[in-house]
């Protein structure tokens, strides 16, 4: 009862602000043109991106809820790995907009409205801050990680918010189109980050929060337990992972042996709250054609 309470608890969250951040990147967009701020807009794409990250969060919250089937037999999980990768092109494709828009500004500088670009940093400040405090406590890895983002939304319109104040004061014209390219420029280095790792877990890369030659040591160290072969570690999505490996016996004499060696592999496998592992045993006086392609496993 309590697993289905924080899971409904953390859509709901989700979907607040989900449609908190969508509403106000529509108003940023529609403001950073009113007011003739390329930052604004540059935030705008930023938002535009954690929008697309937050409802395909909530989204996949929901399709989580689906058990696997006969299409889908790991269930739905990878789906949010196409979700950031759209949410990756799309980051890229608007990045590369406002630094063609924003050197342009730099190289004809053009006025702001210092005064227009104060009210909107404060509501961003306060919409990204409400967001970020309402996913702040949540325990889905969903829920920290787009809190994570929404915090430094609110650092990023806390930095617009001293430019337009300096702006007010005095017309710097390439002060708006400088932070500009340092907003996109931040924006770009964590979404190649993000795609790079997206990339590395689509490609079935072993996880890094996990020694798959560990594994390996500890159960070639348990009895009856000869050698290991087509030993394979992937991720789901980043979170959940995959184990699969062919274990050679020895000296079993009897079926309990062998029922021993599964059981102490099993307790060992347990350890690493694996989504699935598959192990399938085999005597050493078997042939299995898999071992015999393999070199070094």
């Amino acid at each position: 009862m309590k697993h289905d309470h924080s899971h409904g608890h953390s859509g709901k969250n989700l979907k607040i602000a989900f449609f908190l951040n969508l509403a106000f990147t529509v108003l940023e967009f529609i403001g950073g043109m009113y007011v003739n701020s390329i930052a604004i807009i540059s935030d705008a794409i930023h938002d535009l991106g954690d929008s697309l990250s937050l409802g395909t969060s909530w989204y996949l919250d929901n399709k989580s809820k689906q058990a696997a089937n006969q299409k889908y037999s790991y269930g739905y999980r990878r789906f949010s790995l196409l979700g950031a990768l759209i949410n990756s092109v799309v980051l890229i494709a608007g990045s590369i907009y406002v630094i063609y828009e924003a050197v342009g500004r730099v190289l004809e500088p053009e006025h702001s409205d210092a005064q227009g670009m104060i009210i909107f940093a404060i509501i961003g400040v306060l919409v990204n801050g409400y967001a970020a405090y309402k996913l702040s406590g949540g325990e889905s890895m969903n829920e920290k990680v787009v809190s994570w983002h929404l915090m430094e939304d609110v650092l990023g319109w806390v930095a617009v918010l001293i430019v337009a104040v300096v702006l007010y004061f005095k017309d710097i014209h390439y002060l708006d189109p400088a932070l500009s390219l340092i907003i996109t420029l931040y924006i770009l280095y964590n979404v190649f980050k993000r795609l790079k790792e997206t990339l590395f877990i689509f490609l079935q890369g072993v996880p890094a929060d996990i020694s798959i030659d560990e594994i390996k040591d500890r159960i070639l160290k348990l009895a009856y337990v000869k050698s290991l072969h087509h030993t394979h570690l992937w991720s789901l999505e980043g979170e959940n992972h995959v184990f699969t490996s062919h274990v050679v016996l020895k000296d079993v004499e009897e079926f309990e042996q062998v029922f021993q060696a599964k059981t102490d592999i099993k307790e060992i496998l347990d350890e690493y709250k694996f989504e699935h592992y598959t192990i399938e045993t085999e005597l050493d006086s078997e042939t299995c054609k898999l071992r015999e392609e393999e070199t070094g496993n």
